[in-house]
């Protein structure tokens, strides 16, 4: 069953069109990641999909129901996690998770028992009496994420919801989202972070300039990146001419593969890629001085920048 669909979703401001024309289906029980670069158009389809902006043309579909015509129905299905805290740091994690109760229907003393009984469940009932001003970065986050199932949703929204957060509480993010899906919830997920869409996502849907520009599994999208070669250094000085040297061979560089080795750096190429001998010969005629290299299998990394630099280029 289909639990979230769009059909040539398109929303402007005047004459810039910032989602333009996105097709999407997810089905029941999956978590389905969106990613895009900035201003890619990832936030202003959660917000229409949500029913917080109406499309200028096309339509959007929450089990059946159209968030435009059928607005009330369509939200009673939805919770959302937003960029930013939706928390009153004055109040406690247990007072807040007890005013999203009651503003969603909750009685008074069912609405405390219900928020009490999340906080324990999510491993936050020690913290539940402090002002959620003292929290943490990712606590704050953790009860953002709870507030938005205060009603157990058949759908999840999740706008970047580990942005900022240490690895220990994105891992804990993880497996709270996970049990969600177990139970019955689907997500559509917004994330900068690529090994989280890899790690999480059954489906991923990659957006550019406000058009889908690819959509599969990860490991569909992984397979059409082609394969990748890495290169050691002996001078990290001469990464540059690396690159241009390696440019007439369509090798594609991954930045983020050197953030904590600035020796190491890793192409990308479509297809097979070149022999190794070859490129070898290049570099040495070069005089670069190489410490190792090898082919490795490409990443998500690999096939995003492929797709989203092919599509700058012709856009």
């Amino acid at each position: 069953m289909t639990v979230i669909e769009a059909e040539a979703l398109t929303r402007r401001y005047g004459k810039h069109v910032v989602v333009d024309g996105v097709d999407l289906k997810v089905p029941a029980g999956q978590i389905h990641a969106l990613l895009g670069p900035n201003g890619s158009g990832k936030t202003t389809t959660v917000r229409m999909l949500a029913t917080l902006l109406r499309p200028n043309a096309g339509r959007a579909r929450i089990l059946g129901f159209d968030t435009v015509t059928e607005t009330a129905q369509a939200k009673q299905q939805i919770g959302l996690v937003g960029q930013f805290h939706a928390l009153d740091p004055r109040l406690t994690g247990l007072q807040n998770l007890t005013m999203f109760a009651r503003l969603n229907g909750f009685r008074s003393a069912a609405a405390r028992d219900h928020a009490a009984e999340l906080l324990d469940r999510f491993d936050l009932a020690e913290a539940g009496t402090r002002p959620v001003r003292t929290y943490s970065g990712g606590m704050r986050r953790r009860l953002d994420i709870v507030a938005g199932m205060v009603l157990r949703p058949a759908v999840l929204f999740l706008d970047e919801p580990t942005t900022g957060l240490d690895p220990h509480s994105r891992n804990e993010i993880y497996r709270y989202v996970r049990d969600f899906v177990t139970e019955g919830t689907t997500v559509l997920l917004t994330t900068q972070y690529l090994d989280e869409a890899e790690r999480l996502a059954d489906a991923i849907t990659i957006l550019q300039s406000g058009r889908v520009i690819a959509t599969g599994t990860p490991a569909e999208i992984v397979a059409a990146a082609g394969s990748g070669l890495e290169i050691v250094l002996g001078d990290p000085l001469r990464r540059g001419e690396v690159a241009a040297l390696l440019d007439p061979f369509g090798g594609r560089l991954n930045p983020a593969a050197t953030e904590e080795d600035s020796t190491r750096m890793s192409f990308a190429f479509d297809g097979p890629g070149p022999d190794l001998l070859p490129v070898l010969r290049t570099l040495e005629g070069a005089g670069i001085d190489i410490h190792d290299i090898g082919r490795r299998a490409a990443t998500l990394d690999d096939a995003f920048l492929a797709l989203t630099r092919h599509e700058g280029a012709t856009a």
